[in-house]
């Protein structure tokens, strides 16, 4: 039995209680019609809260022998109080009895009946499942939780801000994952115990959206635990120092951490600044220091449990990437992670184009040696389209031409996680995949804008 239908179970009791409490005044002061007016509603209300208990334990459950036990009392004090031939010693034995056995009933539904959690996880990017998996596996693994993941659509946007394409890749997600529908779950039916989010942005990302129905403002209506775990991470900052907290500012001012009940961040540092941040934008509303504190917790992020479960010897590797990866010999070429992000082609422009042909040029002579793994940022597609319209066709011709001569891997499937664990090396620009590498003890190199390898 879920959470809210227990409560409900526990306020017909209490209700029941309330009722025999009248019912008692009423036959000691004479009132029979009122009595068993009462005593009828008794009965329906046992019967609703039998339907109830039946429906979510199954109808052989304990407590439904009880509370078909429970109506023949009231059936059975109903007709001596109807018929006026028993004396008031006897009804009041009768009363008695009901009342013994409400006890029970009361008990039976505390004791018995076990409360199951209902979790839902509303990831919108496969590619970002990451972010949630390892606390889905550990709801999923424990017997009280019925735990949904449910991937959400979402949609491009245009540069005046409405919706373009709507895109759903729930085909894309592990095949250990059951997926369920976002289009046959009624959230006010379910009213889950948690939901988790990643998506912190509502209607505030210039880019992308998630289905409106669930920005966070929305879901908080459908559920007592709205969590947000942040689908990137970031590099660790000092609290101390003003000028790297303020690179750190604008992901703690979003949507999510001021709707959700609980935030989930990457370590303590960063705890520190999303409180610090808060408090510096709201000041006392909410509660002030202690609200934030007990609202964000910095108990790290998922992604980094993922990328270090992730073994490379247990990889599933593409024929085609084994084709660039491979030498004649057999042995494996350092494999290099190439990461274009949205924010450098944002920054850069035409510039960073050249700064990527560069890039290709120089892997492409050293092929025989070193493979490249270029993995772009999953909405760098969406990003040029909406807000550097000018730039799309000479990227489009590159991102085609690599992808045809295939000397290195184009890399744009929904797991980030096995193209880590595969490459020896991290080269591109700032990310939050910079992170990872960093834990697994991996090589990083950021990529300059401003430095080609030939004038």
């Amino acid at each position: 039995m879920r959470k809210f239908q227990k409560t409900q179970a526990e306020d017909m009791i209490s209700l029941l209680w309330q009722a025999h409490n009248e019912i008692k005044k009423f036959i000691e002061t004479g009132k029979t019609e009122d009595a068993l007016a009462l005593l009828g509603q008794c009965q329906e209300a046992a019967i609703q809260l039998g339907n109830l208990i039946e429906h979510t334990e199954g109808e052989n459950f304990v407590t439904i022998g009880m509370l078909e036990h429970y109506c023949e009392l009231v059936y059975q004090l109903y007709e001596e109080l109807a018929q006026n031939q028993s004396t008031l010693a006897n009804i009041n034995k009768s009363f008695k009895n009901l009342r013994k056995e409400l006890i029970r009933i009361e008990n039976s539904v505390k004791n018995d009946i076990n409360i199951r959690i209902e979790v839902v996880f509303l990831p919108y990017k496969a590619s970002m499942w990451d972010s949630l998996e390892s606390v889905w596996k550990a709801t999923d693994e424990d017997p009280n939780c019925d735990a949904y993941v449910i991937p959400i659509p979402y949609y491009d946007k245009n540069p005046d801000g409405s919706f373009r394409e709507m895109h759903y890749e729930g085909d894309l997600y592990p095949n250990y994952v059951p997926i369920t529908s976002y289009e046959g779950f009624d959230f006010a039916k379910h009213r889950p115990d948690v939901i988790y989010i990643h998506n912190p942005y509502d209607e505030y990302n210039h880019v992308t959206s998630v289905h409106p129905f669930c920005y966070s403002k929305n879901l908080k209506q459908f559920t007592d635990k709205l969590v947000y775990i942040p689908y990137y991470v970031l590099g660790e900052v000092d609290p101390d120092n003003e000028e790297e907290v303020k690179g750190v500012e604008p992901y703690c001012n979003v949507p999510a951490v001021l709707y959700a009940d609980k935030v989930i961040v990457q370590s303590e540092n960063m705890r520190k600044i999303y409180i610090n941040t808060m408090i510096k934008l709201l000041g006392e509303q909410l509660g002030g220091r202690s609200y934030w504190e007990q609202k964000i917790l910095g108990l790290g992020s998922p992604k980094v449990d993922k990328v270090m479960d992730t073994k490379k010897e247990e990889l599933e590797i593409p024929k085609e990437w084994l084709k660039v990866i491979c030498k004649p010999n057999g042995s494996f070429k350092k494999i290099i992670f190439y990461n274009t992000s949205v924010s450098g082609l944002l920054h850069h422009d035409e510039k960073m184009l050249k700064k990527m042909e560069d890039v290709f040029r120089v892997f492409y002579e050293n092929r025989d040696k070193v493979a490249l793994l270029w993995r772009p940022h999953p909405l760098i597609k969406a990003t040029i389209e909406s807000m550097r319209p000018q730039l799309w066709q000479a990227y489009a011709e590159m991102e085609m031409k690599y992808r045809e001569d295939g000397w290195g891997i184009y890399d744009d499937t929904p797991d980030m996680n096995r193209a880590i664990a595969l490459s020896d090396a991290y080269y591109g620009d700032g990310s939050s995949i910079v992170r990872l590498y960093q834990e697994m003890g991996k090589p990083v190199l950021m990529q300059n804008a401003e430095i080609l390898s030939i004038p």
